[in-house]
């Protein structure tokens, strides 16, 4: 999706500045875009849009992150102007993931009215796929998060517009734009046709390799949308209930599949489906924690659990770095992340570890300087700078991590 932000140098602050795309390097972005997109047709040339569209919406997250204005006004309206060209194409128009992605940068540039209106009109016009379309599903699931997170608490979120687009895709009729509450005969409903739509595809077997692929996405999605249901019109522990049993049935179609020695058994790609169930897992978990009270173990321990087996997932890294900092303590997170980088050759949990110290460092003199302004403190925080330093050279003596170009600048930029 565009491009991960700890993959080039933009997450690093030069001074008060962040380091952002370098203007050659966009222009030989754009221009292999442009080139590729004469040459390529068809379902070819719609992926390419695709690509091309994710990374124009990765550069307007960067806008807001940098929380530039400016720029993220001009941006907009070139992204803006891009994706309605690409619509107007007529191999275009009836994509449903092109319509999403062009929903969902209105959204970020803050058009929420207009972004509702785009969501609409494409599930108004995708006809009646249902729980077996893997497009639609995955469009209702991302306008149905989006809703979520519009909401203060909990209470009351049976009436959202969230629970009406959960709803009409499981009833597999026309669309209808939101026009108040959900009947609670039809939340009844709605929940039986889910949990059946869901048994049902745990106990298919699918035929070729591709069918498999699109189970995969298709199943992720289903679990997503069920989840989320249970989560608006029950609770928090019936949604974590969907996300364990989905979890359980994964692993053990896996499991069975090792044990046919490779033979082609339930889902093919279940490592991809269970990394990406275990996403959506955490993701609600911190999202719920934000608007109500919630202990917090249970996210810490659905993050450490999914880190061990996925170590180089970027955004499990990022919601664990996140909940650590809330907590006092160091060690826990400085043992776990030594077990990790042991059992593992990827370079992520060493990336992560040294941005989880360098925090701490911030942080700590952030506290020792407080109402000073710029005068440095008086006993400099040697502990962790020579932690940092020693979490750097053993980072650069592994195997990936001597040939990793970002880790070495990282490391320069530190001593200096």
């Amino acid at each position: 999706s565009g491009f991960n932000s700890i993959g080039h140098m933009d997450t690093m602050s030069r001074g008060r500045h962040q380091i952002g795309h370098y203007k050659e390097g966009e222009e030989f972005i754009q221009n292999i875009f442009h080139v590729l997109s004469q040459i390529f047709t068809g379902k070819e040339k719609s992926n390419l849009a695709l690509c091309w569209l994710q990374y124009e919406i990765s550069k307007v997250i960067q806008c807001l992150q940098a929380k530039k204005k400016k720029k993220l006004k001009a941006q907009g309206r070139k992204s803006k102007k891009l994706a309605k060209n690409f619509l107007k194409a007529p191999d275009n128009r009836n994509n449903l993931s092109l319509w999403k992605l062009y929903a969902y940068l209105e959204w970020l540039l803050g058009n929420t009215d207009d972004a509702r209106k785009v969501f609409d009109t494409a599930l108004c016009t995708a006809g009646t796929g249902g729980l077996k379309s893997a497009q639609l599903c995955s469009l209702s699931l991302l306008y149905a998060q989006l809703e979520v997170e519009l909401l203060e608490s909990i209470e009351g979120a049976v009436r959202s517009r969230a629970v009406h687009i959960l709803t009409k895709l499981a009833e597999n009729g026309p669309y209808v734009p939101y026009s108040g509450q959900v009947l609670p005969v039809n939340v009844l409903k709605v929940r039986k046709t889910y949990e059946h739509a869901l048994q049902d595809y745990f106990s298919k077997t699918p035929v070729s390799d591709q069918d498999q692929v699109n189970d995969t996405d298709q199943l992720v999605n289903l679990v997503g949308c069920y989840a989320l249901f249970q989560y608006l019109t029950v609770g928090i522990d019936a949604a974590v209930l969907i996300y364990t049993q989905a979890s359980e049935k994964l692993e053990a179609s896996g499991s069975q599949k090792c044990e046919n020695t490779g033979e082609n058994f339930g889902i093919l790609n279940f490592p991809t489906a269970l990394e990406a169930v275990t996403l959506l897992h955490t993701n609600l978990l911190r999202f719920h924690m934000k608007i109500s009270v919630y202990p917090l173990n249970p996210l810490r321990e659905a993050l450490t659990e999914a880190l061990k087996r996925y170590p180089s997932n970027q955004s499990l890294w990022r919601s664990y770095i996140h909940i650590q900092r809330k907590s006092h303590s160091a060690s826990k997170a400085r043992r776990f992340f030594d077990s990790v980088t042991r059992s593992t050759n990827s370079l992520e949990p060493w990336l992560f570890a040294i941005q989880a110290e360098q925090m701490r460092k911030k942080l700590t003199e952030k506290v020792q300087r407080a109402d000073v302004g710029e005068i440095h403190c008086t006993i400099p925080e040697t502990g962790l700078t020579n932690r940092i330093v020693a979490l750097f050279e053993h980072a650069v003596q592994s195997e990936n991590g001597t040939h990793c170009p970002l880790l070495w600048r990282m490391y320069l930029n530190f001593m200096v």
